[in-house]
C-alpha cells in the first residue's frame, strides 16, 4: 500500500516529517531524547514552533496545499496558522484496520455495513471506511474540516459514496440519531481534550466523554463489529481508554496500544496518542 508519509527524525522536543516531497520540522513535546540524526534538520523545506506565538519559517516554500497518499487514502495537505497540516499521520495504521475490518465483516454477513466517524477531521479513516463499500456518516463540529473531507473524497474517486457529512455538536447529534432509531455496525470517536461544537457547545474530555459513549453504545447494532476509541490527551492511557470501553460493551474483546510516529528501519518510533477498541468478537 502507498504511503508517502515518513517520520524522519525526533528529539529535543522536534519532529521531522516527510510528506510527499515536503519535509517539515514541528515541535513534539514527547520527544525528549537526543536526535539520532541532527543534521537531517537542515533538509527541513519549512519549520514550525510556538515561541512566542505560533511562527512558520519557509511557509513560502511551501505550495497552499499539496496532496499525499498516506495510510492509502490521497489527503490535501495545507500548513495552517497553527502547525497541523490536515492529518495526523500516527492514525493510518487505525485506517488499515477499519479498512481490513469492515472488509472480512462485509464479506462474512454479506451486506452493506454502517460506519460512524465522530470527531471526524479531514476524512482519513472516513475514506478508509468507504473504500469497502461501507455507508459512512461523518460529523465534525467545524464547516471548514468537513468541507475539506469532502474535497479528500473527491481525491478518492469517492465523492459519489454514500456518505453522510455532517456539521454538527457530538452529542446532540447523537441524541437525535436514538431518537430516530439509526444505528451503526461500527464507529470511531477521537475526541478532543477541549473543543466547542456547531454552536459553541463547550466539549470537555473529563466531563463529556462518558455521556458520548453511552450514547454511541444507544445507536450501535444488535450486532455491532466494533467500537474505536482515540486520544490525544495526557493521563488517557490505552489502559484508561480501554476501561471505558469495557464499561459500556459487554463481552467480546478489547485490545488497546499506542498511536505510534513511524519511519524506516533504524528511527525511533515517535509515540503520540492511545487508541483502544471493543471488537464483538
Amino acid at each position: 500500500m502507498s504511503d508517502q508519509y515518513e517520520l524522519l527524525d525526533s528529539g529535543n522536543g522536534r519532529k521531522l516529517e516527510r510528506f510527499g516531497d515536503v519535509v517539515l520540522e514541528r515541535p513534539c513535546a514527547q520527544a525528549v531524547w537526543v536526535p539520532q540524526n541532527p543534521g537531517l534538520r537542515e533538509s527541513a523545506t519549512a519549520c514550525f514552533d510556538r515561541a512566542g506565538g505560533h511562527n512558520w519559517q519557509g511557509r513560502d516554500q511551501l505550495a497552499k496545499a499539496w496532496n499525499v497518499e498516506i495510510g492509502g487514502v490521497r489527503m490535501k495537505l495545507s500548513a495552517t496558522d497553527f502547525g497541523h497540516l490536515g492529518v495526523f499521520p500516527e492514525t493510518r495504521k487505525l485506517w488499515e484496520w477499519i479498512r481490513k475490518t469492515l472488509m472480512a465483516e462485509k464479506t462474512e454477513r454479506n451486506c452493506t455495513l454502517k460506519f460512524l466517524n465522530l470527531f471526524a477531521y479531514s476524512g482519513g479513516a472516513t475514506l478508509a471506511a468507504a473504500q469497502t463499500g461501507a455507508q459512512c456518516c461523518h460529523l465534525d463540529a467545524s464547516k471548514g474540516m468537513v468541507d475539506w473531507a469532502r474535497e479528500n473524497a473527491v481525491l478518492n474517486d469517492l465523492q459519489d459514496a454514500p456518505i453522510r457529512w455532517i456539521v454538527d455538536d457530538v452529542i446532540k447529534f447523537l441524541r437525535r440519531e436514538v431518537k430516530r432509531g439509526n444505528q451503526y455496525d461500527a464507529v470511531l470517536l477521537d475526541p478532543p481534550s477541549f473543543g466547542r461544537g456547531k454552536k459553541g457547545e463547550l466539549y470537555k474530555i473529563e466531563e463529556s466523554l462518558m455521556t458520548t459513549l453511552d450514547l454511541v453504545h444507544q445507536v450501535l447494532t444488535a450486532d455491532p463489529c466494533f467500537v474505536l476509541l482515540t486520544s490525544h490527551t495526557p493521563g488517557f492511557s490505552p489502559i484508561v481508554l480501554s476501561n471505558l470501553l469495557r464499561q459500556y460493551n459487554a463481552g467480546g474483546t478489547v485490545e488497546r496500544g499506542e498511536m505510534l510516529l513511524t519511519g524506516a528501519d533504524g528511527v525511533m518510533d515517535l509515540p503520540n496518542g492511545n487508541w483502544a477498541r471493543w471488537i464483538n468478537h
